[in-house]
């Protein structure tokens, strides 16, 4: 495998380094391939495409992105392929890409990686992959980004898909079958290591997809399985991460077929298993917390392998068109089956002795949506409307068969209708309201021993939790002047977020003696975007409030509960481009966040850093060398975040250590063989830079202190006929 990899790299060098000079004599225009969003669009060659550049999960209802009253970043697929030539981890890239988002863990988990300090409500074509009963933070990372043809990302609270959503959505949308031949397809090959030290970091990566029209019916179908080697830090050293990347594989498979029985109806179905575990060799040794990292050594965890075991996404829409008052239908069967094994520990907060817990959830749902349009000339719009029946059964059990969360059995039913009126042209309002009604079952339950003689234990009478909450939305965006496109919104959302958590660690004998009401989270937001000669420039501010809230803090045994006291998280994000030439373009963003908790005393108190992000700046560079070269130079800035005195033994509460400022510059590029084959190249951390990623430091804990990748090169070959 390593003789492999330097064989690649060395061929690649061979066929480029003749192109690269003639590419300067043969310049052309540039296509944007920064995220697509409110706050980034570029060149006036692109300019129209991207003011047409449709969205539906803002309101479930087709619009142009200079239509929405809100902020929004859309990421393409040619943004996803870039990427995945730096670091094919999902969480990577939509860390790199979308401002507001935390950054990532660079594990097979998203803990801290909130968008704009709150949860966000993540969705495969509609089909949420949360569960906000019993947050495992493995939702971002629930599919392969090969399988996506974009990613919608809805900034601020929202409720348009229900529970969850505090700080907004990210709805990934798969392939669709739009190939006019009835077999087409694209083979990827691809390998990464540390060029350092290729010694057992070697991976690889391979999909295959096909597609097709055969009469009225078309086709998409693909299979990717991806494989990460050690991963090792700039020093070559093993890294030690629990819940990790390393040695750790992937595997999706995905189908969507679609079947046209006139111009007016068509049936859609699609079918997606994702699994990811991981299966090393090595094993954390803890470091000291600010003074030497956690790394890998030889040895055997006693544990499962670790995890998403099983991600089933099955979905059948069927959609008609030209109903009275032309109206049109889509109506939405979907089930979701999802895993979540967690690492095995020797000693637990939660429970006596050793264990290893899995989340378990299963979704069942049934959405009708329908468009209608109205009125004509100077005032038009569009009424969405319809009702989500949403059943969901999380609980998490220990895998030794003991009972860790109870299985909470929930019903939700929800009408909404979403208004949309264009006035004059260019004044566009946008409101809305959703009604939730939900139930959550219970059965009687006991907490589980939390000493060898069985103390601890509390055996709590179940129930019923009804819920009954209307939720709103309204917004205004003035779209006349290019130079000057503002907008105003409020949104609310729903969410019962963390309520496993508040049932495991019940210290009364009645669940209806528990705080469980649920968090509703009101978004104030105002921004513009403004575009004038070869610069594209926007700015948003929002503030986030919620009477309740579920800041996880540390007790003195170091169970991390959900404090309910009102919190208030404000923050603003900035962005930059602009068109230098026909071939190089530069863009920069910058989002900032905070937040803080309302406690009993009145007094305020930051919240954790599990919540809070660190200032984030992104910026890059894209040079079209030639017709055939493309070359991209990423800059990934993470800030400063101090707001927490440290303990009487100088030792930070989890989640609360002090953070210290990353710089991370990446590279990828293409370079374009033949027509069908293209070579696609990358490298992570290019300078081999030393760091402790954000999460390894506010972590304050000394298995957790892991130091970043270094230096991570990829070469990869698609071939497409």
């Amino acid at each position: 495998m390593k003789k492999a990899f330097l064989f690649l790299c060395h061929l690649l060098l061979i066929v480029m380094l003749p192109q690269m000079s003639q590419g300067q004599q043969d310049r052309v225009a540039r296509t944007n391939t920064t995220p697509v969003t409110e706050q980034n669009r570029t060149d006036d060659s692109v300019k129209n495409e991207k003011l047409q550049e449709v969205l539906v999960t803002a309101s479930r209802m087709p619009e142009r992105i200079d239509e929405v009253p809100s902020s929004v970043t859309i990421l393409g697929k040619e943004q996803i392929e870039q990427q995945i030539n730096i670091n094919p981890s999902i969480s990577e890239i939509l860390a790199f890409t979308v401002p507001g988002l935390g950054p990532s863990t660079n594990k097979a988990t998203n803990t801290g990686q909130t968008l704009r300090g709150r949860n966000v409500l993540v969705l495969i074509d509609g089909i949420p992959q949360s569960t906000p009963l019993m947050n495992g933070n493995r939702d971002i990372r629930s599919l392969d980004p090969a399988i996506i043809e974009r990613v919608e990302v809805i900034k601020g609270a929202t409720s348009i898909y229900g529970n969850g959503s505090g700080g907004g959505i990210i709805n990934y949308i798969t392939k669709k079958p739009d190939a006019d031949k009835r077999i087409a397809g694209q083979t990827f090959l691809g390998l990464n290591g540390h060029p350092g030290s290729l010694n057992n970091s070697v991976g690889y990566r391979l999909s295959q997809s096909f597609n097709g029209t055969l009469d009225k019916f078309s086709y998409v179908a693909s299979a990717t399985y991806n494989y990460t080697g050690l991963l090792k830090a700039a020093d070559g050293s093993v890294l030690g991460q629990e819940d990790g990347l390393e040695q750790s594989y992937a595997l999706n498979t995905f189908a969507k077929g679609q079947y046209r029985f006139n111009k007016q109806s068509e049936l859609t179905v699609a079918y997606s298993f994702f699994k990811s575990l991981q299966n090393s060799d090595y094993v954390v040794e803890p470091g000291v917390y600010g003074e030497r990292p956690a790394i890998g050594i030889k040895g055997e965890d006693p544990g499962d392998p670790a995890g998403t075991p099983q991600n089933h996404n099955v979905f059948a829409t069927y959609t008609l068109r030209n109903l009275p008052f032309h109206t049109e239908m889509d109506l939405t069967g979907y089930f979701h089956r999802f895993l979540s094994t967690n690492r095995y520990v020797a000693k637990a907060n939660g429970w006596y002795g050793p264990g290893q817990t899995q989340i378990s959830s299963k979704k069942k749902g049934l959405r009708l949506n329908l468009l209608t349009p109205f009125g004509n000339g100077r005032v038009k719009g569009t009424i969405a409307y319809g009702m989500d029946l949403l059943g969901d059964d999380t609980y998490q059990p220990l895998l030794d068969g003991r009972v860790y969360i109870p299985n909470m059995d929930m019903t939700n039913m929800a009408p909404y209708a979403q208004l949309k009126i264009d006035m004059f042209d260019h004044l566009i309002f946008k409101g809305g309201i959703r009604y939730e009604n939900a139930r959550v079952d219970v059965e009687d339950y006991q907490t589980l021993p939390k000493d060898a003689d069985g103390g601890g234990v509390v055996a709590v009478k179940g129930g019923r939790i009804n819920y009954k909450s209307a939720m709103f939305n309204a917004g205004l965006r003035y779209n006349k002047y290019e130079y000057f496109n503002p907008f105003v919104s409020f949104s609310q959302a729903f969410g019962l977020n963390e309520l496993g958590r508040i049932l495991r660690a019940a210290t009364v004998q009645d669940m209806a003696l528990l705080q469980t009401d649920p968090i509703i989270t009101n978004n104030y937001e105002a921004g513009f975007s403004s575009r004038f000669s070869i610069f594209n420039l926007t700015a948003a501010y929002y503030i986030s409030t919620s009477k309740l809230g579920a800041n996880l803090v540390a007790n003195e045994s170091g169970t991390l509960l959900p404090q309910r006291n009102p919190e208030r998280v404000h923050g603003y994000e900035l962005t930059l481009d602009a068109q230098l030439t026909a071939s190089l373009g530069l863009g920069a963003t910058y989002a900032y966040v905070e937040g803080k908790a309302e406690k009993e005393d009145g007094t305020k108190e930051y919240l954790g850093f599990a919540r809070i992000a660190p200032p984030k700046a992104t910026a890059y560079a894209r040079y079209r060398a030639t017709d055939k070269l493309d070359l991209q130079l990423f800059w990934v800035y993470t800030g400063s975040r101090d707001r927490f005195d440290p303990l009487e033994d100088g030792r930070y509460r989890v989640g609360t250590g002090p953070v210290k400022p990353v710089n991370i510059f990446n590279l990828s590029g293409s370079y374009q063989l033949h027509k069908a084959v293209r070579v696609g190249f990358g490298v992570e951390n290019i300078f081999n830079k030393s760091f402790y990623p954000f999460y390894s430091q506010f972590s304050a804990d000394n298995l957790r202190y892991t130091m970043g990748n270094g230096a991570r090169a990829s070469l990869n070959l698609t071939y497409t006929y």
